[in-house]
């Protein structure tokens, strides 16, 4: 199955994506609460000239009707892309297949899974694109 390549955009929201995340983890380091992280990752884009969303409402269409059961994004990057946070052990793979439904839900090509509980950040990243 072929992809489409993704938008300049979203490419330069990515970058900045991971930026923010080393940033802020170099900063705080592993061990704070999920919230934590997420309000100095949205700080740090912002700086960057980016427009972060928290915890992002997303309604559910199914047979041609919409839902609004309490689904949440973390966090919406430009309208364009999701992150999902976590600050945990272990990442558990449903937190994976969350983060495709989510994109396939809202209609995103790209998201990130950010474990900001690890030693080293780069083991604590995952990109994902449909």
């Amino acid at each position: 199955m072929e992809y489409k390549p993704l938008s300049e955009s979203e490419e330069e929201i990515a970058k900045a994506i991971v930026q923010a995340a080393f940033v802020v983890h170099k900063n705080l380091g592993p061990g704070l609460l999920e919230k934590i992280y997420e309000v100095c990752f949205c700080h740090e884009l912002s700086k960057m000239h980016f427009h972060p969303q928290r915890q992002v409402h997303l309604p559910i269409t199914y047979d041609g009707i919409s839902f609004d059961e309490g689904l949440r994004l973390d966090v919406l990057v430009d309208d364009l892309v999701i992150c999902e946070l976590k600050a945990v052990d272990d990442v558990n793979a449903v937190w994976e297949a969350q983060l495709l439904s989510h994109l396939k839900l809202s209609g995103k090509r790209l998201g990130f899974l950010i474990n900001f509980n690890v030693p080293l950040l780069k083991k604590g990243i995952k990109r994902f694109v449909l």
